[in-house]
């Protein structure tokens, strides 16, 4: 039988085995940031860490990695906001996501992220863009939809400044974005860039222009 190791952030962590859980509290200082600022935030109800971008920002490894956290295949929850600062450029739509498979010091990871001001626009074409797959090094989303477009990205039907539940079911090169409770995934990606085999963190990811608050997040580890 498959041993199962569960990991809970609801600006606590749970640490859960066989044994009684063990509770820590979570604090900027129990994660990595790479270009971005981690603040703790109550937002819409919730206890939550708010990210920023930090400055200009070279490349998109631009996340805050969850410590003592290794993770390979297994079920990746959390509930998550994003929406465009007040400054940002027309072309922000309010990037948020999650990463998995992160190397420690972000050179490799794997990661689903929406775009909130996508998911109810009136032009048909970025309501496709409103959810996105990446991977680090080597994909980002713009070879991606160069070279195969439509095939890393989906709709899906979302808002910017509302919590969205999300959950990611990786096995091997197969990785399942699921959005709002939904039975059937918005995104399937089969051939993860970075292989089958390597292992990472978890991170809390956000792009350009954006204000990003995280919460509820649960990792369940297959193997």
């Amino acid at each position: 039988m498959t041993k199962k190791l569960l990991f809970i952030l609801v600006l606590s962590l749970v640490f859960g085995l066989k044994s009684k859980a063990q509770h820590k509290s979570i604090n900027p200082s129990d994660v990595i940031p790479f270009q971005v600022t981690v603040e703790k935030s109550t937002y819409k109800g919730k206890n939550a860490l708010a990210l920023q971008i930090k400055g200009e920002a070279n490349g998109d490894n631009t996340l805050a990695i969850l410590k003592d956290i290794k993770f390979h295949n297994g079920v990746i929850e959390a509930t998550i906001s994003g929406q465009p600062l007040a400054n940002a450029g027309e072309t922000a739509r309010g990037f948020v996501g999650i990463a998995f498979r992160a190397a420690l010091d972000a050179s490799k990871m794997e990661v689903f992220y929406l775009r909130p001001t996508n998911g109810r626009a009136n032009d048909q074409l970025r309501r496709n863009h409103a959810s996105q797959y990446i991977s680090i090094p080597g994909y980002p989303w713009e070879k991606l939809r160069k070279e195969t477009p439509g095939q890393y990205e989906a709709y899906v039907d979302i808002l910017p400044a509302e919590w969205i539940k999300i959950k990611i079911v990786v096995k091997d090169e197969t990785a399942r974005l699921y959005v709002n409770g939904a039975a059937q995934p918005t995104l399937i990606v089969n051939d993860l860039k970075q292989g089958k085999d390597i292992r990472g963190s978890i991170g809390l990811w956000i792009g350009p222009g954006t204000l990003g608050h995280f919460t509820d997040v649960k990792v369940t580890k297959e193997d």
